[in-house]
């Protein structure tokens, strides 16, 4: 700074003189920087980096509190179809009795006319929602989907076979709705 620009007080009253031209000589001066902005830049230097790490951290919040969000919408949605399986599970098991009368009317031949056909139909619609039945005779025994009613000793079984099924057992889902009750077989 040259004398000329450099600060004075006058009545009190802090005068700076900042013209380009030298009054006395006529030259251009050059600009110079002044004392204060230096230690104004450090500070705006200061609030710009810490404005900055404001930013990244609620950037950070943001990121995470999306992330959440869509983590509880595939959980409800997930809930929500497990809640829908587990409500046409409920209707399915309580067909189950009508499904047993069916094919019990089969086996002794009741099963004719208009009957049949209503029978076939509801099996069909329930197959097709996605009812599965289980359980016949030679398979291997699984106490997880088999309960066992009888139990006999044949030497031709190597392993707990399955070998009269009293009554079909009904899957949904992957769940069981009603184990196969069965007698079983086994080794001696």
């Amino acid at each position: 700074m040259s004398e000329e620009q450099e600060a004075f007080e006058e009545n009190g009253v802090r005068v700076t003189d900042r013209r380009r031209i030298d009054p006395e000589t006529f030259e251009i001066r050059q600009p110079a920087e002044p004392a204060g902005e230096s230690a104004e830049g450090a500070v705006l230097e200061a609030d710009l980096t810490e404005t900055e790490g404001k930013v990244a951290e609620l950037t950070a919040d943001l990121q995470r509190v999306h992330a959440e969000y869509a983590n509880y919408r595939k959980r409800v949605d997930r809930d929500r179809e497990l809640a829908g399986q587990l409500a046409v599970a409920a209707v399915l098991s309580g067909l189950l009795p009508v499904l047993d009368d069916i094919d019990r009317a089969r086996e002794h031949g009741e099963l004719e006319g208009a009957f049949r056909t209503v029978g076939e139909a509801l099996q069909a619609t329930l197959t097709k929602i996605g009812l599965e039945s289980y359980g016949t005779a030679g398979e291997p025994f699984d106490p997880t989907e088999h309960e066992a009613l009888t139990t006999e000793s044949r030497d031709e079984v190597s392993e707990p076979t399955v070998v009269t099924v009293y009554q079909p057992g009904y899957r949904f889902a992957g769940r069981i709705l009603r184990p196969a009750r069965v007698a079983v077989a086994g080794a001696d």
